[in-house]
C-alpha cells in the first residue's frame, strides 16, 4: 500500500459514518474505521487525531470563512444585513461539501459527547461573527447580540436544508428562516 493513499481521508470519513450509523458512535473503534476503509490505524491518525474528529474535520476553517465573508461586505452596510449576507454565503459554500449531513446529524444527536463538540463548533461561529462585527466598529454588546441571532439563523437554515433532504438550495432554506423572523417572530429589518 502506498504511503499516502489517494482518497484515504474521504474513505475514512465515509467508513466512520457508515459504522457510526450502523453500530453507534460508542461501539466503533478507530481500528474498525480504518479496516472498513481498507487502511491501517496509522493511516487513520495521519488525518484525524481521534475518532470524534472524523465527523468535524474542516470545521476549524469555518470561523475564518465567516470573518472573511463579513469583511467582504460593503462597510456601509449595517450589522444585521452584513451578518445575513455573510452567513448565507458561507452556508452555501458549506452545503457544497456537506454530503451525508443527515447521517452525520443523526450520529451526533445520539451521542452527548458529539453534541458538545457540535455546540463548541457553533460557539466558534458565533464568536467569529461577533469578532467580524467588532472589527467593523459595532459596539461589543450589539455585536454579541447580532452574532447570537445570526448563528441561530445559520444553524436553523442548515437544519431545514438537511430536513428537506438537501434537495433545495441552502440559500432558499436560509431565506425561509429569515422570512420567519421577519414575518412574525421578530420585526427585523434589513
Amino acid at each position: 500500500m502506498a504511503r499516502w493513499d489517494p482518497g484515504a481521508e474521504q474513505r475514512l470519513r465515509k467508513a466512520a459514518l457508515e459504522l457510526y450509523a450502523a453500530h453507534g458512535y460508542d461501539a466503533v473503534t478507530v481500528n474498525q474505521i480504518a479496516e472498513h476503509a481498507g487502511l491501517t490505524r496509522r493511516s487513520y491518525f495521519r488525518y484525524f487525531p481521534d475518532k470524534r474528529e472524523v465527523l468535524f474535520a474542516g470545521s476549524e476553517r469555518l470561523p475564518a470563512a465567516v470573518i472573511e465573508a463579513i469583511r467582504a461586505v460593503d462597510p456601509a452596510v449595517g450589522p444585521w444585513p452584513t451578518v445575513l449576507q455573510a452567513a448565507a454565503e458561507v452556508g452555501e459554500l458549506l452545503a457544497e461539501f456537506a454530503e451525508n449531513s443527515d447521517v452525520r446529524r443523526a450520529v451526533i444527536a445520539a451521542t452527548p459527547e458529539l453534541q458538545e463538540r457540535e455546540r463548541t463548533k457553533l460557539a466558534s461561529v458565533t464568536a467569529a461573527i461577533r469578532d467580524g462585527l467588532e472589527e467593523r466598529g459595532v459596539p461589543a454588546e450589539d455585536a454579541a447580540l447580532v452574532a447570537q441571532i445570526g448563528a441561530a439563523v445559520f444553524q436553523n437554515a442548515f437544519s431545514r436544508w438537511i430536513d428537506g433532504g438537501m434537495k433545495s438550495s441552502f440559500r432558499s432554506c436560509f431565506d425561509a428562516v429569515v422570512d420567519s423572523l421577519r414575518g412574525g417572530l421578530f420585526e427585523l429589518d434589513d
